[in-house]
């Protein structure tokens, strides 16, 4: 496979996933935001998503302006990171691989791409409930996984997509953690806030899992073990990371071998650097300095599969 089409398949799948996470994040952060007895803010997750330098930060809306949050995050085009910016990213990307992909995935992104384009979208976001706009979006990266599993071929090109997901929605977890447990250092009560942790589930489609497995209610630690040591939670940091080492295993061939082995060896130590985790290592070691490490690995396998397999696309 061309690089070129690797690197399509790949940012494709990731900013997928991304505008996924950011409007899953957004449902119930609003929801919260019409629930808070205090003043409720946004910087989190503008602080997630945005990904502002510090010149930028000053174009971004009052963190406390739900309606003005949500048109910069979902609409704003001036927002590099905006779903409708990532998500016409996603369809050039698409575009350039058309003959590798099905019609039907074809269609199924570009009816996503003209949801996003609506203007009618934005005015709902402004004057109507925004949580039935954002759960239209939501439906619609799920009918594209749903037409992406039914649909592809199982071969190179749904391996590459499959890595950019996995490695896409580990990134989002560690960064989810990372903020919402540093929050804690800042307003030690959210510690034993169930309603906290009850949002940070629900973002991540996590919180029936948890019920089913914790009886004894919202617990801190609970939640750490969850979202990054659960095997069985998709958007686990293992579970994710597991997935991509499955499926770069598919990647293996003898044209390229010494490149495979030194990125499966990075793949494999970052999978045991947290399969033999536990919350109490993990609290030892620093949750922080912990959650640096993962993200610093995922970004230093992101970094060779952009040298060995995209030609520095």
């Amino acid at each position: 496979m061309l690089s070129r089409v690797a690197a399509s398949f790949y940012w494709l799948s990731r900013y997928i996933e991304r505008s996924d996470g950011m409007l899953r994040m957004l449902k119930i952060n609003y929801a919260s935001s019409q629930d808070a007895v205090q003043e409720f803010t946004w910087e989190p997750v503008i602080r997630i998503y945005a990904g502002l330098d510090e010149e930028d930060e000053d174009h971004a809306p009052l963190d406390t302006d739900s309606r003005a949050v949500l048109k910069f995050m979902v609409t704003g085009k001036a927002n590099a990171n905006s779903v409708l910016n990532i998500i016409t990213l996603a369809r050039e990307n698409a575009r350039g691989v058309q003959e590798h992909i099905t019609k039907d995935l074809w269609q199924c992104l570009n009816e996503y791409y003209h949801t996003i384009k609506d203007p009618k979208i934005e005015r709902a976001l402004q004057r109507e409930d925004p949580i039935g706009v954002l759960d239209i979006l939501i439906k619609q990266v799920m009918l594209y996984y749903g037409t992406v599993e039914i649909t592809m071929e199982r071969g190179e090109g749904r391996s590459f997509m499959n890595i950019g997901k996995y490695l896409e929605r580990a990134i989002q977890s560690v960064d989810l953690l990372d903020t919402k447990f540093g929050s804690i250092d800042d307003n030690p009560d959210l510690l034993t806030d169930t309603t906290y942790w009850k949002h940070l589930l629900l973002s991540l489609g996590g919180y029936e899992l948890y019920l089913k497995t914790y009886r004894e209610g919202f617990e801190a630690e609970n939640v750490l073990e969850q979202v990054a040591l659960n095997n069985d939670f998709p958007r686990s940091v293992i579970y994710s990371v597991n997935n991509i080492q499955r499926y770069f295993e598919r990647l293996k061939n003898e044209s390229n071998i010494n490149d495979f082995r030194e990125l499966s060896f990075r793949i494999g130590r970052l999978q045991s650097r947290i399969k033999y985790s536990s919350v109490k290592s993990i609290r030892e070691e620093g949750l922080h300095t912990f959650l640096t490490q993962i993200r610093s690995e995922l970004y230093g396998i992101a970094n060779r599969l952009n040298e060995y397999y995209f030609a520095h696309s």
